[in-house]
């Protein structure tokens, strides 16, 4: 019922800012459900409407922060996304993201700062929540933008959202068992904890977060190489490999970049990608473990 009224709340918002009935229902139920999917091959960029760039950034942002949290805030709760670290890291990471792109496109004469603000901003939003909306081309703004892009499409959105990738606690109890790790090394008689929202993490927790962590680069590596395989280059394959897993939508490269499609590729690289999508989209466990002989065995 919950994401039913997000949706509803999102496609009339779509069309009193400027959507036909028909495009705020269908990209409302994508942007809510972070899946990118437009009525036009032009995404989002096909409105080249700046206020519709910013709505469309807004739900991204709802459709990638944990449900539960909405729930709570309907109880009478209305400081619960300020006490949730994941969502304060959440925020954080965009914001930063955000800030740095602009400044690397403006001062780049890539843009003015408005438009600067205005593309930065939508086209972060949609590849860290994993939503892959596009307005414009991001690849062509040079190195460094390119590589963050590249890099925060593992990242995904909140646990309990509905974006894939890594997801923000993964990365959270991820640092801090490593600045765990390194005040041990610096004080060995010391005792360190990591901690997650202000409570001890459980070891049950942090063995399924590096295991999962693990496999998800192991299968990020055999993808691309087999991607590789099929005659791809290697922008294509790494990125196409990242975007599958991470379920983001555009890559990076003229093919499979914003400005491109998958239609070019090989059957067989479609076949990988298809299988790299059901395993991020599964979170890799549910389906590597159908491949156990001992998973039918019983």
């Amino acid at each position: 019922l919950l994401y039913i009224a997000l949706t509803i709340i999102c496609a009339v918002t779509f069309w009193l800012v400027g959507m036909t009935p028909f495009e705020a229902v269908n990209h409302s139920f994508t942007t809510i459900a972070t899946g990118g999917f437009s009525t036009s091959d032009g995404s989002i960029g096909h409105f080249n409407s700046a206020l519709i760039d910013y709505t469309v950034s807004f739900f991204m942002i709802i459709g990638s922060l944990p449900f539960l949290l909405y729930l709570r805030v309907l109880r009478g709760q209305s400081n619960g996304f300020y006490h949730d670290s994941q969502v304060r890291w959440f925020l954080a990471l965009a914001a930063l993201m955000i800030a740095l792109m602009v400044f690397w496109v403006w001062v780049n004469n890539v843009y003015n700062f408005e438009d600067a603000l205005r593309y930065t901003t939508f086209n972060v939003i949609s590849i860290l929540t994993g939503t892959g909306y596009a307005t414009t081309d991001y690849t062509a703004w040079g190195a460094m933008p390119v590589m963050i892009f590249f890099f925060i499409m593992f990242i995904g959105g909140c646990a309990g959202s509905t974006s894939c990738g890594i997801k923000i606690f993964r990365c959270q109890v991820l640092v801090s068992m490593s600045a765990a790790h390194f005040k041990k090394l610096l004080r060995p008689n010391g005792i360190f904890i990591p901690r997650y929202n202000g409570g001890a993490i459980d070891e049950n927790v942090t063995g399924s977060v590096m295991s999962y962590l693990f496999l998800f680069v192991v299968c990020f590596v055999l993808l691309s190489l087999c991607l590789a395989l099929t005659g791809l280059d290697f922008v294509t394959a790494v990125s196409g490999a990242g975007t599958a897993m991470a379920n983001v939508g555009p890559a990076l490269g003229p093919i499979i970049g914003p400005s491109g499609t998958f239609q070019a590729l090989p059957d067989v690289s479609k076949w990988l990608l298809t299988f790299g999508m059901l395993l991020g989209r599964l979170e890799l466990f549910a389906v590597l473990v159908l491949f156990s002989p001992k998973f039918w065995a019983r």
